[in-house]
C-alpha cells in the first residue's frame, strides 16, 4: 500500500495555518447534510469511524447505544464533545478546535440528530470564548453550550464530564450504571472526542467510501497526531492509519518512543521501524523520540509523579498505588542500589491493576511497565552507580505543581 505524504490533503485542519470562520468552512466543505438518522447511523458502521479520545471505540456502537438507552428509558440523549485534552503532551484537541471549530460544531449536530437529543455541550479547558464566538455565527438545530474545564490530568474522563456538566466536581466515578446509559442529568449521555466529532462531520459529507480511502481496510481513516522531536517545534500533523512510524520520527537517534501518552507505552528503538500508526496503540495521538543522550529513567518518573499528584484519590489504587509507584519509581531513577524496588513495582502494578474507580491506575502501570522493558539496559547501568544519558533536558511536558 502506498503512503500520501505525511501532510496528506488536509482533512480536518484548515490549509494555510489559519482559523476557518462559518464563511470559510462552508466554502471548503460545502453544507451538512443530516438526512435520515438511521442512514446516517448505517453510514458510520460502513466507514469504520472509531474514536480518537484514547479508547478507539466503534463509533456507530457507542451512538447506537446511546439512542437505544434513549428510547428504553424516555429520557432525551445528551451530548458531551470532550475538548479536554487534559493529556500535557498531546496538542491536537486544542490545535483542531482553534483551526476548524466549525466543523467539530457539525458533528455535535450530526451526532445529537443521529441520537435524538435536544441537549450538547462542549466542554473544553481553553479557547471557551473563542468557540463561543464561532458558536454566535451558526443557528443549529440543537443549541450547544460551551463548559469551562478545569485544568486536571481526569478532567476528559468520561463520568468526571459527565459530572462536571451536570452540577457535581470533575471527578471520576463508578461507571455502573456507564454514562452512556446515565450521565448528564441522569440521561443517557454520548461523550465523543472532538476529533472524532470532526470525522463524523465529514462522514456525513462525503460517506463511507470516501473516508475509507485513507488508512487500511482494517483501520480505515486518518488521526491528529502530536509529534515530539528534539530541537524542533512541537507539531500536529494529520496522518493516515498504517503508516510506518518511521515516517513520522526521526530514523537516528533515538533510543525509544513513547506512543500513545503518558497512559501510553514505551518503545525501544529496535521496534520502532517495524510499527505502524495504528488506531489501538495511538492511545491520545502522542508520538514523542528520546533521543540516546536523554535517560528514560528519569523522564518516566517526572511523568509518573505528575500522574500520582492528578489522581483524584478517591479509590485505594489512585490513593496509595500511584504514589508509592512513583516513589519506587524515582529510586530506580537515581543511581545507585535498587534493592528488590523493581520487584516490587512489578508487584504493585499487578495489584493496582484493573481495580480502580476510572482506567487512570491502568494507563499508569502500562507506562511503568513498558519503562521497565524499554529502558531495561539503562537500569542495569543505573544499579551500578552509572548513568549513561549527557543531556538532562526535559522532553516530555509536565505542568508545574500548584
Amino acid at each position: 500500500m502506498t503512503f500520501p505524504d505525511v501532510h496528506m490533503s488536509p482533512r480536518l485542519l484548515a490549509p494555510g495555518g489559519g482559523p476557518a470562520d462559518l464563511t470559510t468552512h462552508e466554502q471548503r466543505y460545502g453544507p451538512l447534510p443530516y438526512g435520515d438518522p438511521d442512514a446516517v447511523l448505517r453510514t458510520v458502521a460502513e466507514s469504520g469511524l472509531t474514536g480518537r479520545g484514547g479508547g478507539a471505540f466503534p463509533v456507530f456502537r457507542k451512538l447506537v447505544s446511546v439512542a437505544d438507552a434513549g428510547r428504553r428509558t424516555g429520557r432525551g440523549p445528551v451530548v458531551v464533545a470532550n475538548g479536554a485534552e487534559g493529556e500535557p503532551a498531546s496538542r491536537k484537541d486544542k490545535t483542531l478546535l482553534r483551526l476548524s471549530p466549525h466543523l467539530v460544531l457539525d458533528g455535535i449536530q450530526v451526532a445529537a440528530a443521529a441520537i435524538g437529543a435536544g441537549e450538547a455541550h462542549l466542554a473544553v479547558e481553553d479557547g471557551a470564548s473563542w468557540l463561543e464566538q464561532a458558536l454566535a455565527q451558526r443557528r443549529d438545530p440543537v443549541p450547544v453550550k460551551v463548559v469551562r474545564l478545569p485544568k486536571s490530568f481526569l478532567s476528559g474522563q468520561s463520568s468526571a464530564l459527565a459530572r462536571y456538566v451536570g452540577g457535581g466536581p470533575a471527578l471520576p466515578a463508578h461507571q455502573d450504571p456507564p454514562v452512556r446509559e446515565r450521565g448528564v442529568g441522569r440521561a443517557p449521555t454520548l461523550v465523543q472526542n472532538v476529533e472524532t466529532l470532526a470525522h463524523l462531520a465529514l462522514i456525513a459529507r462525503y460517506g463511507a467510501d470516501w473516508f475509507r480511502t485513507a488508512g487500511t481496510p482494517a483501520q480505515p481513516g486518518s488521526a491528529l497526531c502530536t509529534v515530539h522531536v528534539p530541537g524542533r517545534e512541537v507539531r500536529v500533523v494529520e496522518a493516515p492509519f498504517g503508516i510506518p512510524l518511521s515516517r513520522l520520527l526521526p530514523p537516528h537517534g533515538v533510543q525509544a518512543v513513547l506512543l500513545g501518552g503518558y497512559h501510553g507505552t514505551w518503545i525501544p528503538a529496535t521496534e520502532v521501524a517495524g510499527l505502524t500508526l495504528d488506531a489501538s496503540t495511538a492511545g491520545a495521538g502522542v508520538l514523542a523520540a528520546l533521543p540516546t543522550d536523554r535517560c528514560g529513567l528519569a523522564e518516566t518518573a517526572r511523568v509518573l509523579r505528575y500522574l500520582a499528584l492528578q489522581s483524584a484519590g478517591q479509590c485505594g489504587p489512585c490513593l496509595n498505588g500511584l504514589p508509592r509507584m512513583a516513589t519506587a519509581f524515582r529510586t530506580l531513577a537515581t543511581p545507585g542500589p535498587q534493592g528488590t524496588t523493581r520487584e516490587d513495582l512489578s508487584r504493585w502494578a499487578g495489584l493496582v491493576e484493573g481495580r480502580g474507580a476510572c482506567h487512570h491506575p491502568d494507563g499508569t502501570t502500562r507506562l511503568v511497565r513498558s519503562a521497565l522493558t524499554a529502558f531495561a539496559p539503562e537500569l542495569d547501568a543505573h544499579a551500578r552507580g552509572l548513568c549513561t544519558a549527557t543531556d538532562p533536558t526535559p522532553l516530555l511536558p509536565v505542568p508545574q505543581e500548584s
